[in-house]
């Protein structure tokens, strides 16, 4: 069962920049899971395959802060940052789970959360005021859903799927990293998350009848001291086109939902590929 969970939180001190990094939050959920399970928190850190969570950078609560002052808004979530979060500046964080055995392995630290006890981002110290794990009208990102659940809810007719890349995603493709969302660098990353967690494996998805036919993209860099990521950011609408089974459309729509909880492409726990499907009101 994969949960989308969004923690509010609160800075005792100001979180300068260097400590912002996906490197630097990736660490601060490791701290969570080891506080509760140190064995599964040293298992998830020397791990090197695709692993059960995402991350999102962290998020100034309050969009008319002026540390946000150039931010395109709309589904766009802020993935850098040149000044220090002030203390005091409600911000949120959002951390997927893909499965039961994960989420239930933290069920103590969610129940048994101290808002007093600090944790620490580097050299700040933050609060965890509350968590969220249901939808919610002003926070998209949160949301919990079976698998079961994912794939029966899917339409097997809806043939339109927008996708919104919120933060920088790009995808491996042999040595080397391509920004462009092809249907199958896209709809591939999301199978094999997909057949690796929900124990309803699909064997094999109809991509050859998937047509990207709206692209609003471009690519941005991030970098830090030690490495560059250049990944895109935007909208993209697929089109499901062609002779195909109402059951292959179902697949499809499904993996687009799962995207809210598993991301795409490549750093999806360092807050890279946060992705989730927009539909029209």
């Amino acid at each position: 069962m994969p949960h989308s969970l969004v923690l509010n939180l609160l800075p005792q001190s100001p979180i300068t920049p260097q400590f912002l990094t996906g490197r630097h939050l990736h660490a601060l959920f490791l701290t969570l899971v080891s506080s509760v399970d140190t064995t599964l928190g040293d298992r998830l850190h020397d791990s090197t395959a695709d692993k059960a969570f995402t991350l999102s950078p962290l998020q100034i609560s309050n969009t008319n802060s002026p540390l946000l002052k150039g931010s395109k808004g709309g589904s766009k979530l802020q993935y850098s940052y040149q000044q220090p979060i002030p203390a005091g500046t409600p911000c949120w964080w959002r951390i997927s789970l893909l499965d039961d055995t994960l989420f239930s392995k933290l069920t103590q630290l969610w129940l048994n959360l101290n808002p007093n006890r600090p944790w620490h981002l580097g050299p700040a110290d933050l609060y965890i005021t509350s968590i969220q794990g249901t939808p919610q009208s002003i926070q998209p990102w949160a949301n919990a859903s079976t698998y079961a659940q994912l794939y029966e809810e899917a339409s097997d007719c809806n043939s339109s799927i927008n996708l919104t890349f919120s933060t920088p995603t790009a995808f491996r493709q042999g040595q080397y990293d391509s920004t462009l969302p092809t249907r199958e660098s896209v709809f591939n990353s999301l199978l094999s998350r997909w057949n690796k967690y929900s124990g309803i494996e699909f064997n094999h998805i109809a991509i050859e009848s998937i047509f990207p036919s709206f692209v609003n993209i471009h690519t941005e860099i991030l970098a830090d001291s030690r490495s560059k990521f250049i990944g895109i950011l935007g909208e993209v609408n697929y089109k499901v086109l062609g002779e195909i089974q109402p059951i292959q459309i179902k697949q499809i729509n499904a993996l687009a939902d799962f995207a809210l909880y598993a991301g795409i492409g490549r750093k999806t726990t360092m807050g890279m590929g946060m992705t989730r499907r927009l539909y029209s009101p």
